[in-house]
């Protein structure tokens, strides 16, 4: 059984592992840590039988919100986990009277567009050479909802 929960202190280790195993450049302890502290913003976890197995972020500035990065661990994916993590963003985002949502995807990545996509985001933009190792596009996309 997979639950959402918000990301704890206690679970950056975990988090860690799964975004230095998924990112060429991944955030760092700092990072997550000093972003958890923030009251404009908002993690949630996934966590399978108690292991986290992904993880996903909301920057809270209403009447919008930014998506800052979202994780499946590779041995989880294909379970509905990034689908239930984003469920569970967009629900935090209503709470914090957020109506548009924004992301940027690699444009390679058509699984996690095909997701977006499938709960209402629509691509809204592009930027060149976004990404680094590799170079790489950045499709922008945003759900509006009120």
């Amino acid at each position: 059984m997979i639950t959402i929960r918000e990301m704890q202190l206690d679970d950056l280790d975990q988090v860690i592992a799964i975004e230095e195993a998924n990112f060429s450049v991944p955030w760092t302890m700092n990072g997550f840590f000093s972003w958890l502290l923030r009251e404009d913003a908002c993690f949630l976890v996934a966590t399978c039988e108690e292991e986290i197995c992904g993880y996903c972020g909301l920057i809270l500035t209403p009447p919008e919100g930014d998506i800052t990065n979202i994780c499946v661990a590779e041995g989880f994916r294909r379970r509905g986990v990034a689908q239930l993590l984003m469920q569970g963003l967009l629900e935090k985002a209503r709470e914090h009277k957020i109506c548009t949502i924004h992301l940027e995807v690699r444009k390679s990545n058509t699984a996690a567009r095909a997701l977006y996509e499938k709960l209402g985001f629509i691509q809204d933009g592009l930027r060149l050479h976004y990404y680094e190792e590799p170079v790489e596009d950045a499709v922008l996309m945003s759900l509006t909802s009120c």
